[in-house]
Formats: structure tokens, sequence, C-alpha cells
């Protein structure tokens, strides 16, 4: 994570607590792209032959999101951002076993209110 950014500034509603936006910068995003490998499909497949949660797409799904949460904090910080308010994810299935994952929000300066 970019040290300018730290998790305590990114926030899913339009303010941080106990902060004071003095400047926003505009949106912000990361995306990337995923595919499920052969051997994952065959993994996953056995898995549901068991039932429950399916491990091996949990790992990928989470993975995704990390990446896409981590790039979208390097795009804030490159614009000067050191929080980001906001945040939203959103995925969508781009061809056949391909997902894009998207991490977006505002990159905003804040400080400490008072």
């Amino acid at each position: 994570m970019p040290a300018s950014i730290q998790p305590h500034l990114v926030s899913t509603t339009n303010e941080i607590p106990g902060h004071r936006i003095v400047r926003p910068l505009g949106i912000v995003r990361g995306i990337t792209v995923r595919s499920r490998s052969v051997v994952g499909n065959v993994g996953a497949a056995l898995q549901t032959l068991v039932g429950g949660n399916i491990t091996i797409y949990t790992e990928l799904c989470e993975k995704a999101r990390e990446e896409a949460f981590e790039l979208m904090l390097r795009h804030a910080a490159a614009m000067g951002a050191n929080a980001v308010v906001g945040m939203r994810y959103d995925a969508n299935e781009v061809a056949q076993g391909v997902t894009e994952v998207l991490a977006y929000g505002t990159a905003v300066q804040a400080e400490p209110a008072g």
C-alpha cells in the first residue's frame, strides 16, 4: 500500500470520521482482469461435489479485489491524495471465465478535524 494512504483513510462513505476533506481530486480506479485456470476449475469442480465454500474461487476473488484496491490506492497517491472516499467494488464477466474487478472512489486530501 502506498505510504501516503493509510487504511483508516479509505471509506465507503463520503466522509472520514475525525477528518475534514479539504480538497477533492477526482475519481480514481484500479482494475484487474483475471481468468480461472483449467487446474483451478477442476479443483473447484471437486469442491463442488463436497459442498460448502469453494475456496479456490474465494481465493481468486479475494486476490483480484486486493489487487484492484492496491492499484486504486496507487492512482490516488499519484494524484496527491492521502485518502479515498466513496470507495466501491464492481465486477463483470468480460468473456467466459474472464472477470474484471474494479475498485473505485474519489481521491481527496483530508486533514484531522479540530
